[in-house]
């Protein structure tokens, strides 16, 4: 009996819970907007990433990165799963390709048309079908997601073309610390008429305040031994 009552309330307990509540997709798009123009991104990061590619190149690699600014050190620290040591460094001055505020799709770019919501845990996010206004260039993004939390952008899927390659793929970013950060990218394409995947994975982000100028200097070379004259 005691059995059947407890069975009992959780069924009117669960048929009493309040549905998640959809916003229109109007709103949905108006509150992205307002929060991609406000969002703030790392002006210094420490992360590690994997890079696993097949096909044209075969590669596993794990690296460290260290970026301020445009300023990046790249440290080559696996290889096919074996640590390597000495660890291959690198040094570079680019932008961050995969920057939400660099990838993410806007509405003056983009027509914008809602598809479905999307059950994510406990909330409700919203999936969009995007169609270029201008002229298309090597990346489209073709879809989004927009996390029903924050209203920025989950996944955004895209395809990419190249004189000898095409391809399409999705991005996937999430929260990390106050950051909306990427998180995992796969990419199925076409290389000089061969198939091949890639999928780069982000991970331990640390976001501290300044790293050393040192950071980014490449070391000196060793003089070279010189022999004394005979």
């Amino acid at each position: 009996m005691k059995g059947r009552l407890l069975a009992l309330c959780a069924m009117l307990t669960l048929l009493g819970a309040a549905p998640m509540q959809t916003l229109d997709s109007q709103l949905v798009l108006a509150r992205y907007e307002m929060e991609m123009s406000a969002l703030q991104v790392p002006k210094t990061m420490i992360f590690t990433y994997n890079v696993s590619q097949l096909g044209a190149s075969d590669i596993e690699e794990r690296h460290v990165i260290y970026r301020s600014g445009l300023n990046v050190r790249d440290e080559t620290i696996a290889v096919d799963g074996i640590p390597i040591k000495p660890k291959i460094v690198n040094f570079g001055h680019r932008e961050d390709r995969y920057a939400i505020v660099r990838v993410a799709p806007r509405s003056a770019q983009y027509a914008m048309l809602f598809m479905r919501t999307v059950r994510d845990g406990a909330h409700l996010d919203y999936r969009y079908e995007l169609t270029p206004l201008g002229a298309a260039g090597g990346f489209v993004a073709t879809g989004l997601v927009i996390d029903g939390l924050s209203y920025l952008p989950r996944e955004i899927d895209f395809t990419t073309a190249s004189a000898s390659a095409q391809g399409h793929g999705a991005l996937v970013y999430g929260k990390s610390e106050q950051y909306w950060m990427p998180l995992y990218v796969t990419v199925e394409a076409s290389v000089d008429g061969k198939p091949a995947r890639e999928r780069i994975t982000w991970g331990d982000y640390r976001f501290p305040p300044a790293l050393p100028a040192s950071t980014f200097i490449p070391p000196k070379p060793l003089p070279h031994a010189t022999l004394p004259p005979i």
